[in-house]
Order: C-alpha cells, then sequence, then structure tokens
C-alpha cells in the first residue's frame, strides 16, 4: 500500500508542555467502563452492566425518574379501566394475586430484553429478535408492535370520544354538562378536535425523553383516579353501602366460565410495554444494563400498585356490576357527597391521562414502521421532515380506524391474545432462551421461568382467542 504523502513529509507525535508523547487513551462506556478486547465477550466475565446498548457516546438524556415516567406510562394505559371487571370475574383474591404474578414476570421479561440487547449491541426491538431468531421472525415481531400499538391507539381515541360525547351505554362529559343535542354529541368530531389541538403537537417530537414530563402528568392522573376511587370506596365501607366481594372466580355458569377465559389474557396484556424498552434505554443519561433494570422493577412495581388499588376499589364500588369499561360507572350516581363532581374529576382525568400515554406508544409504533418499511433511508431521528410526514400519515389512519371501528372490546381482546402476549412473553422468552450461553448465561432458574412464559403466552393467547369467539357466539344476556 502506497502513501499519498510526499516523501519529504514528517509526520509529528502530539506532545504536553514537558515535550511528552501523549498516550491515547481507551475509549470509555457511558458508565465509565473501558473496552478490553473482543476476547472478554468470548469467554464472558463482568456481566451486562459494561456493555452500552448503542454506542459509546456520552450525551445527555432522561434521567431515571423521566425514564421510570416514560415506561410506567407505557404500561399503564387503557387496559388499567378493565381491570375491576376482571377482578370481578376472578374474585379478589385471585384477582390480587394474578396482578402481582403478572407484574413479576413482565419485569423479568424487560430484564431479559434488555441484557440480550446490550450483548449484541442492537439498536431496537425487531434487531434484537433478528439476531436471535432470524429476519422472518422480526418480521413478524415488527408487525406484532403494529398491530398492537395501532389497536390500542385506536382503542384509545375510541374511548376518549366516548368519554367526552357519550355514547349508546352511558352519558358523555359534554352530553350532561352542555345538553345531548350539538355539535359536542359526535364523537368523530371530538376525536378530530383532540388529534388536531393536543395530539399531534405532543406525537411530532422526535425524542421519547421530550415526552418525560407529560409521562409524569399522566401517571399523576392515573394516581388522582385511583385515590378517588379508594377514598370514595372507603366512605361508602364506612357507611356500611359495599356488597361482599368474591374472593375466587365464578364458575357454576357456563357463562361464567366463558368471562373467566376471556378476562386471563386480559390481566397478562396489561403490563406489554416491550417494545419502548430499548427507546427509553436509548435515551437514558448515563446509560447502563444496571440503570435500566433499576428503572424496570421502579416502573413495574409502581404498576402492580395502581393496578391494584384500581381493581380492588372499582370492584368494591360496583360489585357484579361493574362494567367492562369501569368509567361507563361513573356516570351514575355513586351514593356520597358531590356524587357528580367525583364523576367528572375521574372522567376528565382519565380523557388527559389517554392523552398524554398516546404520544408514548405512538413513538414506538413511528420508528417501527420506519424501521420496517424504509430501512435503508435515512434515519428518522435525521430527517425532520420525514418524522413529520410519518406523524400525520399514522394519526390520519388511526383516526379512520376509531370512525370505523364502533366496539373496541372484543379488538382490543383480540389485539391483547395475540399480539401482545408475544411482545411481551413469547419473544421475550425465545431471545433468552436462543442466546443463552452466546456471552454470558442464564441461571437454571431464569431458564425456567423464560419457559414458564412461553407455555403461559401460547396457553393464554389460545384460551383467549377461544373464549372470545364463544362470547361473540354467546352474547351476554
Amino acid at each position: 500500500m502506497y502513501s499519498d504523502l510526499p516523501i519529504s513529509s514528517e509526520v509529528r507525535c502530539p506532545t504536553d508542555r514537558s515535550g511528552n508523547p501523549i498516550v491515547p487513551q481507551k475509549p470509555a462506556f457511558a458508565d465509565g467502563a473501558h473496552r478490553e478486547s473482543n476476547s472478554s465477550q468470548q469467554h464472558g466475565h463482568d456481566g451486562f452492566d459494561v456493555l452500552p446498548l448503542i454506542s459509546n457516546e456520552t450525551r445527555s438524556g432522561s434521567g431515571v425518574p423521566g425514564a421510570v415516567f416514560n415506561l410506567a406510562t407505557s404500561i399503564i394505559g387503557a387496559g388499567i379501566m378493565a381491570l375491576p371487571a376482571t377482578m370481578r370475574v376472578l374474585g379478589l383474591l385471585l384477582g390480587f394475586v394474578s396482578i402481582i404474578l403478572m407484574g413479576i414476570l413482565s419485569e423479568f421479561s424487560i430484564e431479559v430484553l434488555v441484557k440480550f440487547a446490550a450483548l449484541k449491541r442492537t439498536t431496537s426491538y425487531g434487531e434484537t429478535v433478528e439476531v436471535a431468531c432470524g429476519k422472518s421472525v422480526r418480521v413478524i415481531s415488527e408487525t406484532c408492535i403494529i398491530v398492537y400499538n395501532c389497536g390500542i391507539l385506536i382503542v384509545y381515541l375510541i374511548i376518549m370520544g366516548d368519554v367526552m360525547s357519550g355514547s349508546s351505554s352511558h352519558k358523555g362529559v359534554f352530553e350532561q354538562m352542555l345538553g345531548k343535542q350539538g355539535w359536542w354529541d359526535d364523537r368523530r368530531l371530538i376525536i378530530f378536535l383532540l388529534l388536531i389541538l393536543v395530539l399531534a403537537p405532543l406525537c411530532s417530537l422526535q425524542k421519547i425523553d421530550s415526552l418525560s414530563s407529560t409521562s409524569a402528568a399522566s401517571v399523576a392522573l392515573a394516581v388522582v383516579f385511583v385515590v378517588v376511587a379508594c377514598v370514595v370506596a372507603f366512605i361508602k365501607l364506612v357507611e356500611g353501602k359495599l356488597e361482599a366481594p368474591r374472593l375466587l372466580p365464578d364458575v357454576g355458569t357456563r357463562r361464567a366460565v366463558l368471562d373467566l377465559l376471556v378476562v386471563i389474557p386480559i390481566m397478562t396484556n396489561a403490563y406489554i410495554c416491550h417494545p419502548n424498552v430499548q427507546p427509553i434505554y436509548n435515551e437514558l443519561e448515563g446509560r447502563s444494563v444496571k440503570k435500566m433494570i433499576k428503572v424496570g422493577r421502579i416502573s413495574a412495581v409502581l404498576s402492580v400498585v395502581v393496578y391494584a388499588f384500581t381493581a380492588t376499589s372499582g370492584y368494591l364500588l360496583f360489585g357484579e356490576g361493574t362494567d367492562s369499561d369501569v368509567l361507563t360507572n361513573f356516570d351514575r350516581n355513586l351514593g356520597v357527597p358531590h356524587s357528580a363532581v367525583i364523576n367528572y374529576i375521574v372522567r376528565i382525568s382519565y380523557v388527559i391521562h389517554l392523552l398524554l400515554v398516546f404520544p408514548v406508544i405512538h413513538f414506538s409504533l413511528r420508528n417501527t414502521v420506519d424501521a420496517a418499511i424504509f430501512r435503508s433511508s435515512i434515519p428518522l431521528q435525521e430527517c425532520r421532515k420525514k418524522s413529520l410526514i410519518l406523524t400525520f400519515v399514522l394519526l390520519a389512519l388511526l383516526y379512520l380506524g376509531s370512525a370505523v371501528i364502533p366496539n373496541i372490546w372484543v379488538a382490543f381482546k383480540f389485539t391483547g391474545t395475540t399480539s401482545g402476549l408475544a411482545l411481551g412473553f413469547f419473544f421475550p422468552s425465545l431471545i433468552g432462551l436462543r442466546l443463552n450461553g452466546q456471552g454470558e448465561s442464564l441461571s437454571s432458574r431464569e431458564k425456567m421461568l423464560l419457559r414458564l412464559m412461553l407455555v403461559l403466552a401460547l396457553v393464554t393467547g389460545i384460551i383467549g382467542v377461544v373464549g372470545n369467539a364463544y362470547s361473540i357466539k354467546e352474547p351476554r344476556e
């Protein structure tokens, strides 16, 4: 090989003020560790904490609190309002145990996902699946992300529209405040205004850490609902107005058994947030696997607490009359002072909660669509015009979906029992089992949990689909 420098040229080594040559240092990771050599991966030594997920660059991002709020917001969505109904079907004792168990399994699957994504230097959920299972399985996983996120976001839009404008099954906020006749009675118009005025500006943000403040407000609003429901339930308990709750499921009738089959997937689906884990990690300040595991554990504990109080208080308040969406129960007299004001607070705060959750889920959807369709083009983070166009196209499609689909619950349950379970339990289990031993090895207990999650995803998905099919054939009396 020949040099382009003339023969007479000199190459000088940089020196310090004393004339001593400056020796370049080894590049450091974001957490301050040094990369030794590729042999460290071949033999496995210190664990995952020295592995960055993307690159060795040190840049500012969201701290642990912001990451916790973003991840908790991804978990606590519209499914929270279905939990009181699942408690009604499962019974107080079994429902409470299920909430805790699903929270533990979900947090473990997040840990597995982050560890092996760091080990293989992958940048997204789909890329991690591809490394573990191949390109064809990655296509399936990204299709699941798109289907699941689209379904969830359409559910959000429909619920927001129904809460504000009303539906055939309950009275809306505007209907009660302003009267039934008027533009506020049109659900599609209300959704359109919410999209243009609130959701489009938030969804246009390019970085997920920009949503940390809105995520914190969203979690706070979820806590407001929990506090209000618990206070009302406590007041009615003191006054002796609460029905005695069931502790175990009712399996005495065929209808009860079908309900039990339907709600099991909803309970497992309540913790699905996995497509957002890596984007949140990517923008974590001073990121390390240890720090992200801390974020995952705090988020899981927060979600379990919110879910447990919401499901318990909602079921205690409305008993066997708890609707599939407990929000519809808050359009009637609660039997406590200032019941009308409490109803407004609960429903309006929940709509604001969904408005703030929506952009976080949309961020995952937008990145996945970009990776699946425009894989060879300019990265989304580097092209503002491309990001805006994709954002508005997706919002338009989501709006059309919310206008066409009249009933959210059948679609919600089918989406959860297929793509939701695949993303939260099936693919993380495959990733852990397939990549085990490549750089690091899982313990026998961890491998057992992964196999349990794999079986749980398959069995629960089949049960959920069968239960939903029978529920359609046999509508509730």
